[in-house]
């Protein structure tokens, strides 16, 4: 019998916070060669047990190996952690957050110094790292080429979605979707606030606002939809005149609840200027043209 073995992908790992970890350690359960650095040796010593190499130096980590994983606390980590290193011929994925600009000139940095780049943008916490069905994914942006290069192995510790040529690309859409994250959050925190000093659980509260976020989720793509057709009147169940009407009443629970409207009013404050320059009739759609500057 003839016994085929696939030979895994090598690569070098930068940066061993929470999240790092968890990426190396499902690139080690995987079978893939794995070498190691971070700032604070202590924390490599659980890897090299489960079969990390771990190096001396960010210098020697990126010597060992084509592949460049970075996966840093900020913008000017990478700079610090990389300004040793030769990177010529290396192909540099940076899954560091940062700013769409960041990303672009960190893409422009690379090329100057020899490398090939990957820029991500990571949609999951620690915990769903190589948890599949956890749903976490990465944005990926930038070479094309590269990152079909190495997708099955980007895609060992969580799925990824490629966006575009674009090195910007991930850091944008991973704010973006991060964004109306927070705004969900800010929205979720008033209506906890709101019966926080009343005979109600907020632990029996809970699945009926989860279930109404789900339930309101899908007006995102009437509002995509909008935008790109420019009809903000197309398909609208709640107008904007309609919708404004109702704002006091929001307000004013809000005050006879003891609880401070600072999260609401931002966006009230938007569609009442939006009602008086455009038409009652849009859907809230037209807040949008009053943030993009």
């Amino acid at each position: 019998m003839t016994h085929h073995t696939v030979e895994k992908t090598s690569l070098t790992l930068l940066g061993l916070g929470a999240m790092g970890t968890a990426l190396a350690r499902t690139w080690l359960a995987a079978g893939h060669p794995l070498t190691v650095w971070n700032r604070t040796p202590a924390r490599a010593a659980t890897l090299a047990a489960e079969g990390a190499r771990v190096a001396d130096s960010s210098a020697d980590a990126v010597a060992a190996n084509t592949l460049i994983a970075v996966c840093l606390l900020d913008d000017t980590s990478v700079d610090e952690v990389l300004a040793g290193a030769d990177l010529a011929g290396r192909d540099l994925v940076n899954l560091t957050t940062s700013t769409p600009a960041q990303a672009r000139a960190r893409a422009e940095w690379a090329r100057e110094r020899g490398a090939r780049y990957l820029d991500g943008g990571i949609m999951a916490v620690p915990p769903m790292i190589g948890v599949p069905e956890a749903g976490g994914y990465v944005f990926y942006s930038g070479s094309r080429e590269l990152f079909e290069r190495h997708q099955k192995t980007l895609d060992v510790p969580v799925g990824t979605t490629y966006v575009g040529e674009d090195a910007g690309f991930a850091a944008l859409h991973d704010v973006a979707l991060l964004s109306a994250m927070y705004g969900m959050f800010a929205g979720a925190a008033h209506a906890f606030a709101l019966i926080r000093k009343d005979d109600i659980d907020p632990v029996a509260l809970a699945p009926l606002l989860a279930d109404w976020l789900v339930a309101m989720a899908p007006a995102v793509h009437q509002t995509a939809d909008q935008l790109r057709s420019g009809d903000y009147t197309k398909n609208v169940v709640s107008n904007l005149a309609m919708q404004v009407a109702g704002t006091p009443t929001f307000l004013s629970t809000a005050e006879q609840q003891g609880v401070s409207p600072e999260l609401l009013n931002p966006y009230f404050e938007l569609m009442h200027r939006r009602l008086a320059e455009g038409s009652g009739e849009e859907d809230l759609t037209g807040v949008i043209d009053l943030l993009v500057r």
